[in-house]
């Protein structure tokens, strides 16, 4: 049986950690051994959690600036009881995502295991 309800307590986890640039919420959200990466730079850019959480520890809170909260899951599919992918939408400051999210079930829990990640020009 699918565990909707797990993957998006994962996914709104992981959405608020980016709105508040909380590390302890990012660390609950993703595996620690999860990768970070886009292609929207060259280089392809590749992070580990060790180098991507100081990155988002430095940075101004879109809380901090009164920014409104725009986040958006598109779908949630399964490979199986602890596999899934989740197409997600968000900003950061002016900045808009689309990411995909690979997570994996292990111990009962659900964390993102890879991050690849699109940045566009409008919130689509």
């Amino acid at each position: 049986m699918s565990d909707f309800s797990g993957v998006d307590k994962t996914l709104n986890i992981y959405f608020d950690a980016l709105y508040y640039c909380d590390t302890d919420r990012l660390a609950i959200a993703f595996h620690p051994k999860a990768i970070y990466a886009t292609a929207d730079e060259s280089p392809l850019l590749y992070r580990t959690m060790d180098e991507y959480f100081p990155i988002v520890a430095a940075r101004e809170s879109g809380a901090s600036r009164g920014e409104a909260r725009r986040d958006v899951i598109d779908g949630i599919e399964f490979a199986g009881n602890n596999t899934a992918f989740a197409r997600v939408r968000c900003s950061i400051g002016p900045r808009n995502f689309i990411d995909f999210l690979t997570l994996v079930r292990l111990e009962k829990r659900w964390q993102i295991m890879s991050k690849v990640f699109q940045i566009t020009e409008t919130y689509q």
